[in-house]
C-alpha cells in the first residue's frame, strides 16, 4: 500500500474529513497509476476519490474496538523514531 496512507481508525481526536479525503485521494492515485488524470479522466478519478472517501469515512464510523484511542503526537514521535533507525547511515 502506499506509505503516504496512514492509518486513521482508533485515534483521539477522530480523523477529519480532510485526512480521509487526502488517503482518498492517494489510494486513488496508487490504482490509477497517476498523480493527475487527464481531462478525459478527470470526472471518473473525482467520482472514485469521492466514492473512496464516503466508503472510508463509513467503515471509520462502524468499526469498533476495545483498545484505548491512540495520540496522534506519540504516534508520530514513533514514527520519526523508526524512521532514524532505518535511514541511518
Amino acid at each position: 500500500m502506499c506509505r503516504s496512507i496512514h492509518q486513521l481508525h482508533n485515534f483521539e481526536p477522530p480523523a477529519t474529513p480532510d485526512e480521509i479525503q487526502a488517503a482518498a485521494l492517494q489510494y486513488v492515485r496508487k490504482i490509477a497509476g497517476t498523480a493527475r488524470p487527464s481531462q478525459a479522466n478527470q470526472a471518473v478519478f473525482d467520482e472514485a476519490v469521492a466514492a473512496v472517501a464516503a466508503a472510508t469515512a463509513e467503515l471509520l464510523a462502524n468499526l469498533v474496538t476495545n483498545a484505548p484511542p491512540r495520540n496522534r503526537e506519540e504516534e508520530a514521535v514513533k514514527a520519526r523514531a523508526r524512521a532514524e533507525k532505518r535511514y541511518a547511515s
